[in-house]
């Protein structure tokens, strides 16, 4: 299977970011979302800052980098009383600069999917 990478040329050399490094920070900027139940595809619902490196987001949430510019597609689970579209465009902005600011790269787009609603 072909790793994929976004390339940010240095002056020492390339850093390379794999795209599920960027998945992950996509699962966790949009786990600290007020209303956010979990990340469809997450394996431990409430406790997403335990599982760096534990788990591939990759195939549950799409990522791709073109050219230093990043595109998204994720799906989450909102709390019940919650604005659905309130928590989406939430986990819109946290996700785009949660990336930008770890990464140097630019999010173009953050395409989020209500999934289902957590009735607990």
């Amino acid at each position: 299977m072909e790793e994929n990478y976004a390339v940010c040329d240095e002056v020492l050399g390339d850093v390379r970011i794999s795209d599920e490094v960027v998945a992950n920070i996509a699962v966790i900027a949009a786990g600290e979302i007020e209303g956010v139940s979990y990340v469809i595809g997450d394996t431990k619902p409430n406790e997403l800052k335990n599982i760096v490196g534990i788990k591939n987001y990759s195939k549950e949430i799409r990522v791709e980098v073109c050219d230093r510019i990043v595109s998204v597609d994720m799906a989450i689970a909102v709390k019940y009383g919650f604005s659905l579209p309130t928590v989406g465009k939430a986990v819109q902005e946290r996700v785009r600069t949660s990336i930008e600011n770890m990464t140097g790269l630019e999010v173009s787009d953050v395409n989020v999917r209500i999934a289902c609603v957590d009735l607990k």
